[in-house]
């Protein structure tokens, strides 16, 4: 296999290279490095991969680079993740997750490689109070944000190329995903970002209420779906007909989430309430039925479990 890994620095995509490489695939990582870190990657460069800076938005920079490597595969992560930068910024926001997946298929149509697309559940879906959570791809697609929008015309035009050019592509809905190497620093991601505040002393911020729930899953959960997506397309080609939800079908609350890190980390945390913030929703979780029936795929790791791997690495345990 030679597999193409876009925003391949990020936690995610870092851990992915992690595992393709311990399957013995040729692995090129293109990441721009605006979010993603150089040293996320440093085992998969220890076991051969090779990461290329560029930016899948800049069509002629990110053409050379996959027409140099040729790959076979491509499993497309980079993106623009952060839903307050989107509700700024929608122009942005579409250039990397709309014009960006555009030049990805493209290449992909060219090299006749397969495609693996990170989407998003909860952003997708919209909010959930009110609905039959866990939500099932078959439910209404209903964004409330300019980045739930992107994802979804990403998912369109892969239907689109499968449809009309035969490419091998399934998208997969992930939940919100957290693990070792998210950044403990950035917008996004509560998880990390709580472990760092735990560790550093600070009151962990809580916007609105704290009741709002998300569907926590698993870096390596999430690895071995993208695994599993992968074989599916290899085997049955444009016959692969998603989207697939990447997720627990748990819903977990803020203050849920607080209390669980405490444990993990040995912590008594405390609170600093701040007002809700515009475009996030209240309540969501995933149905995952359809990836364990056709993907055979199953996030493994509980969350007590898997906080207390993350807590662990963002503090240099491992």
């Amino acid at each position: 296999m030679r597999a193409l890994v876009t925003g391949g620095a990020g936690f995610i995509g870092s851990n992915l290279a992690d595992q393709l490489t311990a399957r013995g695939a040729e692995v090129l990582v293109v990441d721009n490095l605006s979010t993603g870190r150089r040293e996320n990657l440093d085992e998969a460069l220890e076991s051969g991969a090779a990461l290329v800076e560029g930016d899948v938005a800049v069509a002629p920079e990110f053409d050379e680079i996959v027409d140099e490597f040729g790959p076979d595969r491509i499993f497309h992560l980079a993106a623009q993740v952060d839903v307050r930068k989107a509700v700024a910024d929608p122009g942005l926001d579409a250039r990397i997750n709309v014009v960006g997946t555009i030049n990805v298929l493209e290449a992909a149509r060219r090299h006749e490689a397969a495609v693996v697309f990170a989407s998003t559940g909860g952003a997708i879906y919209g909010e959930g109070s009110g609905r039959g959570l866990p939500l099932d791809e078959k439910a209404a697609s209903l964004p409330e944000t300019p980045y739930g929008a992107s994802k979804l015309t990403g998912e369109i035009y892969l239907d689109l190329y499968r449809r009309l050019y035969g490419l091998a592509g399934v998208a997969l809905r992930f939940g919100n995903v957290y693990g070792p190497r998210q950044d403990p620093h950035g917008e996004a991601g509560v998880v990390a970002i709580f472990c760092g505040l735990l560790r550093t002393g600070g009151p962990l911020r809580v916007f609105g209420d704290g009741e709002q729930t998300r569907d926590y899953v698993f870096v390596a959960d999430v690895v071995s779906a993208c695994l599993a997506a992968e074989e599916a397309l290899s085997s049955r080609g444009s016959g692969v007909d998603g989207p697939y939800n990447v997720g627990t079908g748990i819903e977990t609350s803020v203050l849920e989430l607080a209390r669980l890190l405490g444990a993990a980390t040995g912590v008594d945390p405390s609170l600093e309430h701040h007002p809700a913030r515009t475009g996030e929703v209240d309540r969501i979780s995933i149905d995952p039925s359809a990836s364990r029936r056709d993907l055979g795929w199953v996030a493994e790791t509980g969350l007590e479990t898997g906080l207390a791997r993350t807590a662990a690495a963002l503090a240099g345990d491992r």
